[in-house]
């Protein structure tokens, strides 16, 4: 990996040989799209239901990918954070297995001029598919590195048209108690509500994401629509979407309102600023050994020449 600075990893070209588990290297090497198979956008919201793990057609950007390599599809769809279905690591891949995800629809709400209820096909069609290799950090102190399949967040905004009053971008969780047998606990308030500032929504990072290893997203990992804001921390990252909306103040997102002296709104990457239980300064990558070395964490996870101009001003210690 090429560093551009002491505190930011340059974005570069990507050589990485995605996992042999989902694409025979020869496939990657025939061709752009990198697919022994492929399926429409439509096909594609017909068939995101229960554990289908169809191929999807895609485009690899290595311009916004990392050279790490990626983890093992193991890894990223058996260690998970989604409390919905547990709060355990390998709970999500353990009880998510029956969760439905057909039909879906999304609500769009408040400071746009186009609102309304929406199907899963009438949010994904428009949108051409992209690769791309993102690092994904916890709050816990570890990350993985993970090949996302879907488009850009903003492409999906601006199709709404967002007014003048739009300062935030408001997100929810589906809330059904009968599939996310987490629900039935107290251990967070229900439905899962996140947040982000609009520009920050729209910074062509941000990524609206459906599938991982160029197949649909399995439901451990918040099929069928979920966020990747990679600069931030990995709660920020909201599974199994069914609302947005677009408002003029901070939304009270789920992990603030549960400990807003641990989990701040805007979530940025600092390994200045601890957790108040343990230190963010270093962190496990997952796959390696748990008694090997620690790396460095890195400001905005490593994308701070792509960010850091969306905080200029901004006091990061306070602004959490």
């Amino acid at each position: 990996m090429r560093k551009r600075s002491a505190d930011s990893v340059e974005i570069v070209p990507s050589d990485i040989t995605p996992f042999e588990k989902y694409l025979s290297r020869r496939a990657v090497l025939a061709g752009g799209i990198g697919l022994a198979a492929v399926q429409s956008i439509g096909g594609f919201a017909r068939s995101a239901y229960g554990q289908s793990t169809g191929a999807l057609a895609y485009t690899r950007n290595a311009e916004l990918s990392v050279t790490e390599p990626a983890n093992s599809y193991q890894d990223i769809t058996t260690y998970n954070n989604f409390y919905e279905f547990g709060t355990d690591k390998s709970d999500p891949s353990e009880h998510a297995q029956k969760f439905r995800t057909q039909p879906w629809n999304v609500t769009i709400g408040g400071e746009a001029e186009v609102t309304g209820t929406f199907s899963l096909e009438d949010i994904l069609k428009p949108h051409p598919l992209q690769e791309r290799i993102y690092r994904l950090r916890c709050v816990e102190a570890w990350s993985m590195v993970v090949p996302w399949v879907g488009f850009p967040l903003g492409d999906l905004l601006m199709r709404f048209k967002p007014t003048s009053k739009a300062k935030f971008v408001e997100f929810k969780t589906l809330y059904d108690p009968k599939q996310m047998p987490g629900q039935r606990s107290s251990v967070l308030e229900w439905p899962y509500v996140e947040g982000l500032r609009i520009d920050e929504a729209m910074h062509p990072l941000t990524l609206v994401a459906v599938g991982l290893y160029g197949k649909t997203l399995p439901n451990q990992n918040g099929a069928p629509l979920r966020l990747i804001i990679p600069w931030k921390y990995g709660f920020k990252g909201i599974k199994s979407i069914v609302s947005i909306k677009f408002v003029e103040r901070a939304p009270r997102t789920t992990w603030a309102g549960a400990g807003a002296n641990e989990y701040g709104f805007f979530a940025n990457v600092n390994p200045s600023v601890d957790h108040p239980r343990w230190s963010q300064a270093t962190e496990r990558h997952i796959g390696a050994s748990a008694f090997g070395p620690r790396r460095p964490t890195l400001p905005f996870n490593g994308y701070a020449a792509q960010v850091a101009g969306l905080y200029t001003g901004m006091d990061l210690r306070k602004f959490f």
